[in-house]
């Protein structure tokens, strides 16, 4: 695939992938690419972490969803998210950005734009909600043929110090090359991120991969070859809109677009 079209090509899979293992020549292809990305001083502060156990996918699996089930039990996750959430096609032409909801089960659709009030928290719990993402969540991390976390070496990633952003810009680059291999290759990739956001979830991912102490376990994501007849999750989105040149981008000085 041309890298241009990879570009435009490369999407976040919110749904299940192909049930096919991932192929080693592609496995090794994806880290060799990955292992070109650039870094400060060529410090190399990322390793990877491969994981196509089914045993451990499952336990990963357990953890996401019990994680993602508590996250919407809770209300955070609508409270923390809610400035990114659209629920029209109006509001995708007017801002877009954000992720636009498209797919939710029909007895949900009168009530989707009250899911941020604190009612609208309770009858979401009371369609049993959080339950059913908890267990989407489980089925598609344990239906990915290939995890792969991503960690940083403590002794550059240091939050009071340059070297920790210089560490974190190259892991910035270290994924979207992933990403773009991985597009290339037919396959699709999402961030297994709701563990990051209920205390003490991440830690026993860290502790299932044995991850040292000199080590920062950062990101998570789930791989798989991309299949054209996969159902969608219940509660779906799409967020192909990007915003125009000129709404990003500024001529010399900030107060004058770039026209392009």
């Amino acid at each position: 695939m041309d890298l241009f079209d990879a570009i435009r090509a490369r999407r976040t899979t919110n749904g299940p992938f192909a049930d096919r293992p991932i192929d080693q020549d592609d496995l090794k292809q994806i880290l060799a690419m990955a292992a070109c990305a650039p870094s400060h001083f060529n410090s190399q502060p990322w390793r990877f972490v491969v994981v196509q156990d089914a045993g451990l996918r499952q336990q990963i699996a357990d953890i996401a969803g019990d994680s993602m089930r508590q996250l919407m039990a809770g209300g955070r996750f609508w409270q923390r998210y809610k400035k990114y959430f659209r629920f029209s096609q109006k509001e995708i032409d007017e801002r877009g950005d954000g992720i636009y909801i498209d797919n939710i089960p029909g007895v949900l659709k009168p009530f989707a734009k009250y899911i941020f009030t604190e009612r609208g928290g309770e009858m979401m719990n009371r369609f049993q909600v959080p339950k059913v993402l908890g267990k989407d969540a489980r089925k598609l991390v344990a239906g990915s043929p290939l995890l792969l976390g991503i960690t940083l070496d403590r002794s550059e990633y240091t939050p009071d110090d340059l070297s920790g952003m210089y560490s974190l810009i190259s892991l910035g680059a270290v994924m979207q090359t992933i990403w773009l291999t991985a597009t290339a290759l037919g396959m699709g990739m999402q961030f297994i991120s709701t563990p990051m956001e209920v205390e003490g979830q991440w830690q026993r991912i860290v502790d299932l991969l044995h991850i040292p102490a000199e080590h920062d376990l950062v990101v998570l994501y789930r791989l798989g070859y991309l299949s054209s007849d996969a159902r969608r999750p219940t509660i779906d989105w799409t967020s192909s809109q990007r915003k125009r040149t000129a709404a990003l981008a500024y001529n010399n000085t900030w107060d004058i677009p770039l026209e392009i």
